[in-house]
């Protein structure tokens, strides 16, 4: 299978475990929302999750990401020394989950009072259970991804997502409310982790004959770059949930649901962009290693090209149709999440950009410049929340978001030319066409948005858009139809 190939077939199916996960995500969150939790349950369960996610940073640290690179490296170079790494990794993991999920335990209570909610403190203790199996949910996935078996890190995702669907939509319906739902999601993940860590013990573990010896100094290579993998890793969660939590804090669970669902819904958005971003990352550090970047550079200007293609029409669509969105799908008690999603429209594009990027410069070894460029937008991110949620509320915390992001993806990109000398004039070129699509596509929902009165009414502004911005694509000579067919089979 050429490279091509090999990158065409991981997209697909990394694509279709996140569209299993991301549907059974879009499903458990319309049925939540719209009929089984009012938006306090709805708004507590996303903001323990948010404060959990921080926590969450203690017991993942850059471990997983770190791992996965020698992964990628070791399985070419030196497979003998695979188990070794297997071993350290999962040891060091169990050392921090354990002494985590002690503090939490021994102060859920104080946790909860201290950040004015002391109702959260029965989640905060099952958060003991969701932070050890999430964290081995996510660390195989991540494993995998280090292999490029692309295959088996989609099979956990959407297996994590259907089980949560499941658990979450049952429990709910037993009358256990927003806590429920929470051990619904951590049914899930104790699935996936299960899953995920057979497959890495049968697959890889055993596969790969254990070298008589540990390479001298490899396990503290291994740890040392996992420090700026952590830096990037809490800072990047810090920036994407640090504005939840702060809207709890500082308002109210209403609020919290208002914006969680704005999110939500970008992060729904975003799918495509993440699996592609997934699934060529790996391929830049095997290139570096040989001497390829031409390759590794025609890679990522037709995946960046192709990605705002897709993202910069999407989004403009998005903002002329969220009001309709919104309140027809989950309900006028949501009105408040429509100007916070038109905000963070301008988002979804920096953060596709993102997930395009971020890991590849992990894989290109410049783990420590994006983990500086994350922890001074992280912090600038913080700081414009504690001033803007209490000023001017929830869509403070979104500006907040789209200010600092645009900094961070400035910094990517200019990271991303130093390695790969990115050919500027030709993806200039390529920008403006794709803002000359997008506006004629936005012209013509614009004329229609007024007439949508009915759900199937806002499909049919969609599908408008939609074929508008395929029949530029196609003209404007940026989408070739065989291309798309030969991807399609």
């Amino acid at each position: 299978m050429s490279r091509q190939d090999h990158i065409v077939h991981g997209f697909k199916a990394t694509l279709v475990a996140r569209a299993i996960y991301m549907v059974s995500s879009a499903l458990l969150m319309f049925l939540l929302a719209r009929y089984l939790l009012d938006p306090d349950g709805y708004g507590t369960l996303y903001w323990v999750i948010g404060v959990l996610a921080i926590v969450q940073l203690v017991a993942d640290l850059g471990f997983g990401k770190s791992a996965a690179r020698y992964f990628s490296e070791y399985s070419e170079k030196a497979p003998g020394q695979i188990p070794h790494l297997i071993r350290t990794t999962i040891t060091v993991k169990i050392v921090a989950i354990t002494l985590v999920v002690y503090m939490l335990l021994l102060f859920h209570e104080q946790i909860a009072i201290g950040l004015g909610d002391p109702t959260a403190a029965p989640f905060l203790v099952a958060g003991v259970l969701y932070v050890t199996v999430f964290s081995f949910s996510t660390f195989t996935q991540i494993a995998f991804q280090g292999f490029n078996q692309l295959v088996y890190s989609a099979v956990v995702q959407a297996i994590s997502g259907v089980g949560r669907l499941v658990f979450a939509v049952g429990f709910v319906l037993l009358g256990l409310g927003a806590l429920g739902a929470f051990f619904g999601y951590i049914v899930g993940y104790i699935i996936s982790a299960m899953v995920g860590l057979t497959v890495l013990y049968y697959k890889f573990y055993t596969q790969y004959e254990p070298a008589s010896t540990y390479e001298d100094g490899l396990s503290r290579r291994l740890l040392e770059y996992s420090v700026p993998l952590t830096a990037t890793r809490s800072a990047n969660v810090v920036d994407k949930q640090i504005d939840t939590v702060l809207v709890g804090v500082f308002l109210t669970p209403t609020a919290v649901a208002f914006y969680t669902l704005g999110k939500q819904i970008s992060d729904f958005v975003l799918a495509p962009a993440e699996s592609l971003g997934f699934t060529i990352s790996p391929n830049f550090g095997e290139q570096k290693a040989t001497g390829q970047l031409d390759r590794a550079r025609q890679i990522y200007e037709t995946s960046l090209t192709h990605t705002m293609l897709l993202y910069i029409p999407a989004t403009a669509g998005l903002v002329i149709i969220a009001e309709p969105l919104v309140t027809m799908v989950f309900g006028n008690d949501y009105a408040g999440a429509v100007p916070v999603l038109q905000i963070l429209a301008a988002f979804i594009v920096l953060q596709a950009i993102t997930n395009l990027t971020s890991d590849s410069l992990d894989y290109l070894g410049r783990a420590r410049a994006r983990a500086i460029a994350k922890g001074g937008t992280a912090a600038a991110n913080f700081g414009l929340n504690l001033i803007l949620i209490p000023t001017i509320g929830v869509i403070g915390a979104a500006i907040a978001t789209v200010a600092t992001h645009s900094v961070y993806v400035a910094v990517n990109l200019y990271i991303v030319h130093s390695e790969l000398s990115l050919r500027l004039r030709r993806l200039g070129r390529s920008m403006g066409v794709i803002c000359g699509i997008t506006g004629v596509m936005a012209l013509a929902v614009l004329l229609v948005t007024p007439l949508v009165s009915s759900p199937l009414m806002l499909i049919g502004a969609i599908a408008v858009g939609t074929l508008t911005w395929g029949v530029l694509a196609v003209v404007s000579g940026l989408v070739d139809p065989q291309d798309v067919r030969s991807a399609m089979t």
